[in-house]
């Protein structure tokens, strides 16, 4: 199978580079995104390994000459699925196996914005703790504290499982800004212990509104000015699913305005670029997009990824593919 060529935009971790190199030849993309189109329609390569920030756009599509795409993430936002399929390409993700490491940093975001853990780990570094005071970095309870789920996938459960746990009331709305249908054996679990809301009351009486919806048309911008101020103003946005699902702009204003009272984020709407001014505001924590960041999930993504990209180099059908 020497012939056959897999480009790898950016190495992956082991086992990943093992797995394609005996499935191929493999070369590491050394160029931006210009030269990933290049690349693409060059006729050389079979199947693209690629990151979140690698865009496949309509237009590189449209010129590609590869068979496969890769993506090592559970998301693939960043890969117009529709225009692959109509190329014959096929796309895989990496699905299943960062659940609970992204559900353990929504609970560390809900956390540490409540409690203030990052300005009261400044203060100290500081120096200016000079002794316990009565009022010093008062924050908010997180038990009793109402949690709201936009989405109720396995991120969000495993979220709601944490914070079952911490003594918070759950609600959740399935697929904001609309809604379905959730029967009591959907729940499992969960039956009798969450409550299934529309978005415009998850919004309103949410103290923690989550984030755990794909991007998509309909979820881009779901959080925008209106939806900050039809919340508390003692509410905190977690967001570990997408940036761009926020308004950005608007939450720095919601933010510096106090229409609602912090922020954690593990994810941004340009990212790696902040809207400006969101760096500089206090009641934020701002997390530089770490939920699968742990070394065995990691692992386990790259070894799923690479044996997609190996199974579509030979001509098979991936173990997760992405239908349009």
């Amino acid at each position: 199978m020497g012939h056959v060529k897999i480009l790898v935009t950016t190495p992956i971790p082991a086992p990943g580079m093992d797995i394609l190199a005996a499935a191929g030849e493999v070369e590491v993309l050394a160029v931006d995104h210009a030269g990933l189109k290049e690349r693409c329609a060059s006729g050389e390569y079979s199947v693209v390994v690629s990151q979140l920030r690698d865009r496949f756009d309509a237009e590189l599509l449209e010129s590609a000459r590869i068979t496969g795409i890769s993506n090592y993430a559970v998301g693939y936002d960043n890969i117009d699925v529709a225009a692959a399929a109509a190329r014959g390409i096929t796309v895989a993700n990496t699905p299943g196996v960062l659940t609970d490491s992204t559900a353990d940093i929504a609970l560390l975001l809900i956390l540490s914005t409540a409690r203030r853990a990052i300005e009261a780990d400044h203060f100290v570094r500081s120096g200016a703790f000079v002794g316990w005071e009565p009022e010093l970095m008062l924050g908010t309870d997180v038990s009793g504290r109402v949690l709201g789920l936009a989405g109720f996938g396995r991120i969000a459960r495993a979220t709601a499982r944490r914070a079952l746990g911490f003594g918070m009331t759950v609600k959740f709305c399935p697929r904001p800004p609309g809604d379905r249908e959730v029967d009591d054996a959907e729940l499992g679990e969960f039956a009798g212990r969450v409550a299934h809301v529309s978005w415009d009351e998850l919004v309103a009486t949410s103290d923690f509104l989550s984030l755990h919806v794909p991007l998509t048309e309909s979820t881009y911008h779901l959080v925008d000015a209106d939806t900050f101020r039809a919340m508390k103003n003692s509410a905190i946005l977690i967001n570990t699913a997408r940036g761009p699902i926020v308004d950005e702009a608007e939450l720095v204003t919601a933010l510096r305005e106090r229409v609602i009272a912090g922020a954690g984020l593990d994810v941004y709407e340009r990212e790696p670029v902040l809207a400006p001014g969101l760096a500089g505001l206090p009641n934020t924590v701002l997390l530089p997009h770490v939920g699968s960041a742990t070394v065995s999930v990691r692992s386990e993504m790259a070894r799923l990824c690479a044996e997609n990209a190996a199974a579509m180099a030979s001509g098979l059908r991936p173990l997760h593919p992405v239908d349009p």
